[in-house]
């Protein structure tokens, strides 16, 4: 691994937890290997692109990085029925990443439907800003795109790490929340981990009080990262 630079980022309001501050702790890499990358997923660290990071927040631990376990899900009642909505009729492709019109034209409508519900950031729709995020990795890097008929409604960007799957970013067609997509993406990277063989599917940070992530806990059984740098079951 080589590492450009790293830096700690000054404090700055929450995007979670608006209540509280966030520190951000910083690596910026020339390049990485995946087995290099699952050591740092084991210690709670994540990646856009080239740029790994980690929360140092003061006085605060609420971000958790959550993992399910593959061997023993068990799909809910809601899991179930995006599985049924989306089977037959919703085509996955697996790829290598591309800046194509088509996906940022996506991520474009994706983010200005969260920035008018959620208050996000509105996009900038920038080619090279999509492709420093999601392109430009410092290792193969998969692509999921999801296809209803002619339509492109949902992008992933995953990370196929040899022993584990990890949920980059997924960004999906706001007028079709009716097929529960997002559930749908983990349930399929879940499906894919478990024919692989592999034991946990990667999901990124879940805080408990924030609806945004507070939806990772419903893929069961999974295990959280404590303070401690040990994983434990977070719930029933």
């Amino acid at each position: 691994m080589a590492i450009g630079f790293r830096y700690v980022a000054p404090p700055e309001a929450c995007a979670y937890l608006p209540d509280r501050d966030a520190r951000m702790e910083y690596e910026f890499v020339a390049s990485l290997d995946h087995s290099e990358y699952s050591d740092r997923i084991e210690r709670g660290w994540r990646r856009f692109g080239r740029t790994l990071f980690r929360p140092r927040c003061p006085g605060c631990q609420a971000c958790r990085p959550l993992r399910v376990d593959v061997a023993r899900f068990r799909p809910d009642r809601s899991q179930r029925r995006a599985l049924r909505a989306n089977r037959g009729r919703v085509r996955l492709e697996i790829g290598e990443p591309q800046a194509t019109r088509a996906n940022i034209d996506l991520h474009r409508r994706y983010h200005e439907a969260q920035a008018a519900s959620k208050g996000w950031p509105p996009p900038d729709g920038d080619a090279e800003s999509y492709r420093s995020s999601f392109v430009d990795n410092p290792f193969a890097t998969q692509e999921w795109r999801y296809w209803l008929g002619v339509d492109l409604i949902g992008v992933g960007y995953v990370d196929d790490l040899g022993t584990s799957l990890s949920a980059i970013y997924f960004f999906h067609d706001p007028s079709r929340r009716d097929l529960s997509p997002g559930t749908y993406n983990i349930l399929c990277l879940v499906d894919r981990a478990a024919a692989l063989g592999y034991e946990h599917v990667h999901l990124g940070y879940y805080v408990a009080d924030c609806g945004s992530l507070a939806y990772k806990a419903r893929f069961r059984p999974n295990q959280v990262l404590g303070p401690d740098g040990r994983w434990t079951e977070s719930g029933p």
